[in-house]
This record gives C-alpha cells, sequence and structure tokens, in this order.
C-alpha cells in the first residue's frame, strides 16, 4: 500500500473506527498458525458501522462479530487492490511468526541443555547430572539460552580449575574468568551455581550460611594455606638435590611415610624420576592402607600416594607432577557412593586410571564380606558403568580396609 497516489478505497481501510480490526488481525496472522476467522469485539456502533460497510453488510454485526478471513481477503482487495497481509503489514507493521519463533527458541533450548549434559567435566564426573538436572529446573537466565550458556561455560570452567592452588577467592577468579577477581564475589549468579555443584559432588547439602560457603570453598583447595594442604606419601625414591626429592627420599630410605605440603611441591627443586620402565604409582584413599603398606614393605615399600578422603590441592599437584615425570598412576578407593565419585574426580583432574575399581573386583570383595553398611548415592563410574549397577543390586559398601590384603598383594608384585 506504500505509493504516491492512495488507491481508490484505501481511505475506507484507514478509517479510524477499523483499527481495531487490523491489530486483530495482524496479531493472529503473527502468530504463524493458519487463520480463517478472526473473532472481534467487544465494537461499538461506529466500529460496528465501519465493518459492515467494509463488508458490503446490510445490517450491523454483533458487538463480537467472527469475521471470516476469506470475506475480508474479497474486500480488501476489491477496494485496494492489495491483500490482507499487506494492508495489516502497511497499516500496523511488520508481521511476526511466533509458532517459528517459539519452535526456535524451544529448539535453542534443547541444543543447551543437550551441550551441557555432554560437557567433558560433565561426563568426566557423572556425580554432576543432578546438578545439571538442576540447573535446567532453574531455568533460562533472563529467559536467554545465551546467557544462560555463557553463566555455565564459567561455572564448568571454574569446576575444571579445581581445586585450587591455596590461592585467595578474587586470585583464582581473576586467574580462571578473564580477570574478574569479583565474579565468583559471594551471592554472585555464578558463585551460587559453582557452589550448588560442588555440594552435589560431595553430596551435601546446597550451603546456606556464610561459614558453610567457606567451608566448601575450603575443600576445593580455595584459601587453603600451603602448609595446612598436605598429603602422605610412602616408598617415593626421586633423584636430585631440591627439598622435595631429599624429603620423600629420606623418608622412603628411612621406611616411613612423609607429610608433603603444598609449599614444597610447589616449590620441588631439583625432582626427577629417573626409572626405567615408567614407575608405577598407586593412590589409596584411607591412610590405613598406607600404612599398612609401610608395616609390611618397610625401606622396600613401592610408590603409594594417600588422597585421604577427597583429594586436596597437595595431593592433586602432586599426581600431576608425577605423571609429569612419567609416572604411571593408579587409584583404588572405597567402594562407596562416595569412593566412586572421589575415583571419577581423581581420574578427571590426573591422568590416573583405576587400579581395582571394576564390578568384578566388587563382586568379589562383597563375596567376602556381603553384610556391610549401605553404599549411599551411587552415581555413574565411567571407567565402568556396570560397577554402579552392581552396588546398587548388592546395597553393600565395601570399604577400602577389606579388600587390604588384595591391594598389598598388589603392591609385593610391584616390589619385585
Amino acid at each position: 500500500m506504500t505509493h504516491t497516489e492512495p488507491a481508490p478505497g484505501e481511505s475506507t481501510l484507514r478509517r479510524p473506527e477499523l483499527r481495531s480490526l487490523w491489530q486483530t488481525v495482524h496479531s493472529r496472522l503473527s502468530s504463524g498458525r493458519p487463520v480463517t476467522r478472526v473473532r472481534l469485539g467487544p465494537l461499538d456502533e461506529a466500529q460496528r458501522e465501519a465493518l459492515a460497510d467494509l463488508l458490503g453488510l446490510d445490517r450491523l454485526p454483533d458487538p463480537h462479530p467472527s469475521v471470516s478471513l476469506t470475506r475480508l481477503e474479497e474486500a480488501v482487495t476489491e477496494l485496494s487492490g492489495f491483500s490482507v497481509r499487506e494492508t495489516v503489514t502497511e497499516l500496523v507493521g511488520p508481521l511476526n511468526d511466533r509458532a517459528t519463533e517459539r519452535r526456535r527458541k524451544e529448539d535453542e533450548r534443547a541444543e543447551l541443555w543437550t551441550w551441557l549434559n555432554g560437557h567433558a567435566t560433565v561426563r568426566a564426573q557423572p556425580a554432576l547430572a543432578d546438578w545439571t538436572a538442576s540447573c535446567r529446573a532453574t531455568g533460562m537466565v533472563g529467559g536467554s539460552p545465551e546467557l544462560t550458556r555463557n553463566l555455565l561455560a564459567d561455572a564448568l570452567t571454574v569446576l575444571a580449575e579445581l581445586p585450587a592452588q591455596a590461592e585467595p577467592l578474587p586470585v583464582f577468579a581473576a586467574r580462571v574468568l578473564r580477570g574478574d577477581s569479583h565474579a565468583l564475589d559471594d551471592a554472585t549468579r555464578l558463585s551460587t551455581l559453582v557452589l550448588r555443584a560442588l555440594a552435589t559432588l560431595h553430596d551435601t547439602a546446597a550451603p546456606e550460611s556464610a561459614a558453610d560457603r567457606r567451608a566448601l570453598w575450603t575443600r576445593a583447595g580455595i584459601a587453603d594455606d600451603d602448609l595446612s594442604s598436605a598429603v602422605l606419601v610412602a616408598g617415593l625414591r626421586p633423584a636430585g638435590d631440591g627439598p622435595l626429592a631429599r624429603v620423600a627420599r629420606v623418608c622412603a630410605e628411612a621406611g616411613q611415610a612423609a607429610s608433603l605440603t603444598l609449599a614444597q611441591l610447589r616449590s620441588p627443586g631439583e625432582f626427577t624420576l629417573a626409572s626405567v620402565p615408567a614407575p608405577v604409582v598407586h593412590s589409596v584413599e584411607n591412610p590405613s592402607i598406607l600404612a599398612l603398606a609401610v608395616r609390611r614393605f618397610g625401606p622396600d615399600c613401592p610408590p603409594l600416594v594417600c588422597t585421604s578422603g577427597w583429594p586436596n590441592s597437595a595431593a592433586i599437584h602432586l599426581l600431576r607432577l608425577l605423571a609429569d615425570q612419567g609416572a604411571i598412576l593408579r587409584c583404588h578407593g572405597d567402594f562407596d557412593g562416595e569412593g566412586i565419585r572421589i575415583a571419577a574426580y581423581l581420574l578427571d583432574k590426573t591422568p590416573a586410571r583405576p587400579w581395582r575399581m571394576t564390578a568384578a573386583d566388587y563382586r568379589a570383595a562383597v563375596a567376602r564380606t556381603p553384610h556391610g553398611p549401605g553404599p549411599g548415592r551411587l552415581t555413574e563410574a565411567p571407567w565402568d558403568p556396570e560397577l554402579t549397577r552392581a552396588m546398587a543390586e548388592h546395597g553393600t559398601a565395601v570399604v577400602e580396609e577389606l579388600v587390604a590384603s588384595v591391594l598389598l598383594a598388589d603392591l609385593t608384585q610391584a616390589t619385585g
């Protein structure tokens, strides 16, 4: 309808009394769905007269008339030579397609959740599945898949960088989040999201107090000082004159365990594993296993690391340091829900591989001790999905101490 000279009858279409008609038709055509009739009203008498004139009716329509789009198309074309779509576009504005827009947004949302569930960090630590489900239940940030994805990507970046290296929270945030030292400040959306993920991993309630939040950050290596973060080792005989090598070697040669601090690990000095073939370093979850190994093997104890439950910054730092020196890492833990999550965390954060942690190993262990406590919350074991199914089937946890004889037998072979 954009032209210099108005078409005959166009003034009729532009009558103010028909404005509500064109707005209603515009809205219905913008739905993206087929439209055959348009319900109007309530119309006052002037609007009813204008509609009667437009459609060529011999009497006034009802205050709530239902207008056939075919009849309206005929009247508009006869008056102006344009279609109804062209008319409402000219008089009201460009038509939308809300159905297509809804489908597009649904596709974007589905793509977002598929991306989140398939993210490497989530796949490596299946315990995070409950966290991703809660993220989905919470919905979009501002209704925007893009904003939501950016926030989740930052949260996953943080989770991938944990445990931190005894850094204050602002220092850690600045290092991993594009220099923004306030990105993880208390009560920010990102901080809340990351803490919910940590609570899910550790199978604890979401933190409600400042003390709860500090405790979770501490478990993740935030504000963990260089001395209080330490890891137990035995049988570690690195070459070199650095302080770390000397401490570990002296204790190993004396048949004693050593407690290595994060401060020592961060400044190891000269430290090499000059063994050919590459040494195998075994990792256990419980200090009692390391104590049994030291007691049995003394100065001949093979390299052994103890995470003492969830690995802290020192444990992860040491295992990475050993892997960088060519060591082959093997890890074992309790056969319970938390032990599976700890092992998944270790495998994600280091190049370690499972040691005696298959479904077959569990079934052999539970056959010897069938009446243990329940396994607690179970999540998938990425290295052997059958393991979680076996534990759910038996409903029994097997702590590491109950398979100590099997582990020590493996270590005996390692000493040979």
